[in-house]
């Protein structure tokens, strides 16, 4: 075990995991090659003094674009690992940051976020960014519970 995993062990989990798999599928250049988890995920976590250097009023970069991108289809992932079913994220933005994030499965709307102020997208650790994405996965694997006909088409 290396030191890294041993010192976090929220490294470990599925979601981090995968979050590390679609944020290295990102990368065409292979900037990533050679770099830690931490390293990698590292802009989604904003701290304090990171989410003051950002302005209030913004429109995101591509970049930011891709990571919100990354964040729901890592979720989708885990759904289809719990349901065995396809889940399709659909992430919709305006140039302003604003939109929504859906994931359907068959025909059911498993997950529908509004997406607001994009451009400052982040949690303040990774265990921040964990818990919600368990709680986003909580509630669209008790939706597919509730409808398996809808979800199974």
């Amino acid at each position: 075990m290396t030191e890294a995993i041993a010192a976090d062990p929220i490294l470990e989990t599925d979601f981090v995991k995968e979050m590390a798999r679609q944020m290295r599928a990102l990368d065409t250049y292979g900037t990533y090659q050679g770099w830690s988890v931490e390293k990698i995920l590292d802009p989604y976590v904003l701290t304090k003094e990171r989410k003051a250097e950002i302005p209030l009023i913004g429109d995101p970069d591509d970049e930011t674009i891709s990571r919100v991108k990354a964040f729901y289809n890592a979720v989708a992932v885990l759904i289809e690992k719990e349901c065995k079913l396809l889940a399709v994220p659909l992430v919709h933005l305006t140039h302003e940051g604003f939109g929504r994030a859906l994931i359907t499965v068959g025909k059911l709307v498993a997950v529908d976020r509004t997406l607001r102020d994009v451009h400052r997208f982040g949690f303040a650790s990774l265990s921040k960014m964990k818990d919600e994405a368990d709680k986003i996965l909580g509630v669209a694997l008790e939706r597919i519970g509730q409808y398996p006909a809808v979800a199974g088409l």
